[in-house]
């Protein structure tokens, strides 16, 4: 029995994303080509362009996902904190090393950059706060904790902060993003 074209275009432009999301966490935009992709997702060239519109909105795309997915490392090493202290340590520390936030900076600067992708970076973006409001929320009813502004105020000041440390360190400027207090930018506290 042969695949429905549906099943088999939503199989071949997942593994274009797939593979885009390894070349791009490992080499970065500028040294992946769109052949590149293909090949390593087993597709054609203009299937990129069929599926994405371009190599740049596949970027964006990939870069999104790739953050969405490792930020949910964060759920399970917060839960495991007992104090609103180490909870806040515990997600600073891991937001900033997270491999895709400077990947993902970076989809935001060629968003900036491109008026059409405009719209898929703020979706995105989106998803990303929405998640961290949600993954928020459930931690201070399970601990009983509190917060000093709207959960979805904190999430948003939480990874702005995060991509803003991880720019300045990625530009070169002396230090690194650990020295900012991203762990001070939450307000998570007993209630």
């Amino acid at each position: 029995m042969t695949e429905p074209p549906r099943a088999r275009g939503r199989r071949t432009r997942d593994a274009i994303l797939r593979a885009a999301e390894a070349l791009f966490a490992e080499r970065g935009l500028a040294a992946v080509s769109v052949a590149d992709i293909a090949g390593a997702a087993g597709a054609h060239p203009h299937q990129i362009t069929y599926y994405f519109g371009s190599k740049d909105a596949l970027f964006v795309e990939a870069a999104f996902r790739l953050l969405l997915h490792q930020a949910r490392r964060l759920e399970p090493i917060g839960l495991r904190r007992r104090t609103p202290e180490s909870f806040r340590m515990a997600l600073a520390r891991t937001a900033l090393a997270l491999p895709a936030v400077p990947v993902a900076v970076h989809a935001m600067s060629v968003g900036r950059l491109r008026p059409e992708l405009h719209t898929s970076v703020q979706q995105h973006l989106s998803v990303l706060f929405h998640q961290a409001e949600r993954y928020l929320t459930d931690v201070l009813e399970r601990r009983g904790w509190a917060i000093d502004r709207p959960a979805a105020i904190e999430a948003r000041t939480f990874w702005t902060t995060v991509f803003g440390a991880r720019l300045i360190s990625e530009s070169g400027y002396g230090g690194e993003s650990a020295d900012v207090d991203l762990a001070g930018v939450l307000t998570v506290r007993a209630a």
